[in-house]
């Protein structure tokens, strides 16, 4: 639970609440439920491909296992691998952000945010070094820290919220709020860092699906209270001047400037743990691609106990988190996960189930994921028709790496045959 709380929790509720607020209005908390129901759906395919297939390898394993190792499951696993990488830019720029109010250095200075955001990503791949069982006890403690902080704010921010910011007068169009809620899904994607940890608990059977249900719907309440505050504590023209940092600009009104400095920490906690969760998952993940051989053999390896794919995602990580916009980061990384999840949700379609409901759920999230894809991408080639771009070339670079890979390893096997 700590590792799925710490993955969801961090970089994308903190780095782009001020911008969903700002597109969804009253609507907000609406938005973050409508983006939670799909995640909790998707935690249900996970928990019956976690039992089925217990790997470290995670997504990859299970698209690999369901529908066989080709050129199309191999474009996938490589997409998601590029969708941590520019999630970890995510929560970087989002830990440099609060990290740079709490110092009150707003307007941040160019050296100072690179400064950050190059720390936000070396820290925590040093913690990785020291190995799995650092990591769980680290991310237990920013957890609990992180959440207890989160309660205050909103408990206190309760009693200060104007309810009139929140009423349906001041909600934009369904779909419009709709559009925002598939923006912040990013905010929701860790959850599936659990199925990474398969080889690292006891009884994966019975403790990995417990922890899935109960870390996706801890974060939904959540995610709903702390929109709820924010927008009911700031009006829209704060919230626009403070998009960087709203939530720490929502505590001021019943706090003061001690909630200031309190929900920035949070956020810099919060961010840090979840780069901490995703390196976590990421190195494991590319660990698991290419012991599927979609991947080069180098990236089975291990440094220090860990794979060298947490090196690597670490130098990747570095590049993106220090030349990539907020928004777009957002809008391109939501669309990975879209695509993948309900891949996923295809595949424990596909497995044998006792019960019809679990197949009517399974595909639920099929459709669930599409329909929310759909509604990402009309409503980012509207806002930034460049994010869309680079989204192409993201898939385009997955698929012509995968293909290249895929017929050097079809080359290799014809030459040991004809050696035979």
């Amino acid at each position: 639970m700590a590792i799925g709380i710490g993955g969801m929790v961090g970089g994308g509720i903190f780095a782009v609440l001020g911008l969903v607020a700002e597109q969804a209005g009253g609507g907000t908390p609406l938005a973050f439920l409508l983006a939670g129901v799909v995640a909790l759906v998707t935690a249900s395919s996970y928990a019956l491909l976690t039992v089925a297939y217990p790997s470290r390898g995670g997504s990859v394993v299970f698209i690999d296992r369901v529908f066989g190792v080709r050129l199309a499951t191999g474009v996938v696993n490589n997409v998601l691998w590029f969708g941590y990488l520019v999630t970890l830019s995510l929560y970087a720029s989002a830990f440099a952000s609060y990290a740079a109010a709490l110092f009150d250095a707003v307007p941040t200075p160019g050296w100072l945010y690179h400064l950050l955001v190059s720390a936000a990503v070396l820290v925590p791949t040093g913690i990785n070094l020291v190995g799995a069982r650092f990591v769980a006890r680290s991310e237990t403690a920013i957890v609990v820290t992180k959440l207890v902080m989160l309660v205050v704010v909103c408990g206190v921010g309760f009693t200060t919220v104007d309810t009139s910011r929140l009423a349906p007068g001041t909600w934009p169009p369904i779909p419009a709020i709709a559009a925002a809620g598939m923006l912040v899904f990013v905010a929701y994607e860790g959850f599936e860092l659990i199925a990474n940890a398969a080889e690292d608990v006891r009884r994966p059977e019975r403790t990995l699906p417990r922890a899935l249900y109960l870390a996706v719907g801890a974060v939904i309440v959540i995610y709903v209270a702390v929109a709820w505050v924010t927008v009911g504590s700031l009006s829209p023209e704060q919230i626009a001047t403070s998009s960087d940092f709203a939530l720490a600009e929502a505590a001021e009104p019943s706090l003061g400037s001690v909630g200031f400095v309190i929900v920035s920490l949070s956020a810099v906690l919060a961010t840090f743990s979840a780069i901490n969760a995703t390196l976590y998952g990421t190195a494991r993940l590319s660990y698991a691609i290419a012991k599927e051989g979609e991947l080069p053999a180098v990236l089975e390896r291990d440094v220090w106990s860990e794979p060298v794919g947490l090196l690597i995602t670490c130098g990747v990580a570095l590049v993106l988190a220090n030349a990539l916009d907020l928004a777009d980061i957002s809008a391109i990384a939501s669309a990975v996960f879209l695509l993948v999840f309900g891949l996923v949700n295809a595949a424990a379609y596909r497995l044998p189930a006792r019960r019809r409901v679990r197949h009517v759920v399974s595909a639920a999230g099929v459709v669930g994921c599409g329909a929310a894809l759909v509604v990402l991408l009309v409503s980012t080639a509207q806002r930034s028709p460049v994010a869309l771009v680079v989204l192409a070339a993201l898939l385009a670079v997955a698929g012509g790496g995968e293909a290249v890979w895929l017929s050097r390893r079809r080359d290799v096997r014809l030459q040991d045959g004809a050696d035979t």
